[in-house]
């Protein structure tokens, strides 16, 4: 029997959308076999989204959903969509058609080259100019402070084999971040380069605190640069303050200048005052991490899901 191919695909508001990415997928499948399955997941969708799935999954048994009882995020949906994959090889992208499946035919072939992940890596993107550069200094802190080799100019776009997905999905960590997660398994890898073309209908589902919150899911997950940040802006702290001291030093001595108690202390204190900030909130964040993985809440709460067997997991 021919290899079966599982495509995970998060939904949210892309009515228009889907119809385009299940004929791009049928066509571009062809040549490959139709032993495949589509695994939508409705992240709780504003628009019309859920019925459009309901009438593909009604005609074509190879369409699957899922459909949860509100928005719990990308990465949830993405979580979600790979619990239930059955594929030999899983390949996971946007429904926006910003990862386009044309690019899947050549991850394929490097996966029957003996790849366990391939990524489709961005060599061209058409993002504004804040995005771009704000993502391009984001990944070179979080790869000169991780611990993890997290490949650059990639997203969520990528093959996984079977055997990775079942580590994968081992994982039960809540703060998901899944290019980390993937990348922390250490598994042979490659890339596929592609031109990411702008998005033709809708509007992204990743807003500023969106892409802030995923940002600092990687940053403290795969990094202790902010462990080291509170270190270093202590150190500059108690740096500045030995300098301004030191004039104030050399003012009195020199210039006979005077000065009162009180201005030492303010100056002293104002400076700590903010390094303690930093630290109470870095250590904020990390408890409340602590706290999100000991309360042991689901990631996702299906509502319901259609075209799956029974011994499919939720």
């Amino acid at each position: 029997m021919s290899e079966k191919y599982s495509f995970v695909i998060p939904v949210y508001n892309e009515e228009k959308n889907i119809p385009l990415i299940y004929d791009k997928i049928i066509d571009m499948m062809k040549p490959v076999g139709n032993n495949l399955e589509m695994i939508f997941i409705n992240d709780g969708s504003r628009d019309t989204s859920l019925q459009v799935l309901k009438e593909f999954a009604a005609k074509d048994k190879r369409v699957k959903y899922l459909s949860f009882s509100r928005n719990f995020g990308h990465q949830a949906a993405l979580t979600a969509g790979l619990h239930h994959a059955t594929g030999d090889a899983v390949i996971s992208l946007d429904c926006d058609l910003q990862d386009p499946p044309e690019v899947i035919i050549q991850m394929i072939e490097k996966w029957k080259e003996g790849y366990d992940i391939v990524y489709a890596r961005r060599a061209k993107r058409h993002d504004s100019f804040f995005k771009k550069y704000t993502a391009l200094l984001y990944y070179k802190i979080l790869g000169k402070f991780s611990e993890v080799n997290i490949p650059r100019n990639v997203g969520d776009f990528r093959l996984m084999d079977k055997k990775t997905l079942v580590v994968f999905n081992s994982m039960n960590e809540r703060a998901r971040y899944l290019r980390g997660m993937v990348a922390w398994m250490g598994y042979k890898f490659t890339f596929v380069d592609y031109d990411r073309p702008e998005r033709i209908h809708g509007t992204t589902g990743y807003s500023l605190s969106k892409m802030i919150k995923l940002s600092m899911d990687g940053m403290i997950n795969f990094s202790s640069l902010p462990l080291k940040l509170g270190f270093l802006l202590g150190g500059i702290s108690i740096i500045s303050g030995l300098a301004f001291l030191g004039y104030m030093l050399y003012d009195i001595f020199a210039n006979h200048a005077e000065y009162p108690l009180y201005k030492f202390l303010v100056v002293i204190l104002f400076m700590f005052m903010g390094f303690l900030f930093i630290l109470v909130w870095l250590l904020g964040e990390y408890i409340g991490r602590i706290y999100d993985e000991i309360r042991n809440r689901p990631m996702y709460i299906v509502d319901f899901k259609v075209n799956f067997d029974e011994n499919t997991h939720a």
